[in-house]
């Protein structure tokens, strides 16, 4: 059995809010497929970071996309929400970190 989302954190106590998640936990939190997801972050349509091969994604990045939903009352499309395209959210609620190799 997996251990729950709230207790992946990026080193402080077990109870806290998660500051990252694996890619098929977002996956999850999200409602699709790990694979989907990869994709996406390939793609470039999805933030994620890359350390050493290995892709996180940051907490506050999937709060900003719900935030951003609810607060426009909005369908918020990720992809343009990434690639700073006009869309129904503010850019300046988290920077899109691109670049690198993929």
């Amino acid at each position: 059995m997996s251990a729950p989302l709230t207790s992946r954190t990026s080193g402080t106590d077990p109870g806290s809010v998660p500051r990252f998640y694996t890619v098929p936990q977002a996956a999850r939190l999200v409602g699709t497929a790990p694979v989907t997801l990869y994709r996406a972050i390939r793609d470039g349509e999805f933030p994620a970071l890359r350390i050493r091969g290995r892709l996180i994604i940051p907490a506050r990045a999937i709060d900003a996309m719900i935030e951003a939903a609810i607060s426009e009352k909005a369908v918020v499309d990720v992809a343009e929400w990434v690639s700073g395209e006009p869309t129904s959210w503010s850019p300046s609620r988290i920077p899109a970190a691109r670049g690198g190799e993929r």
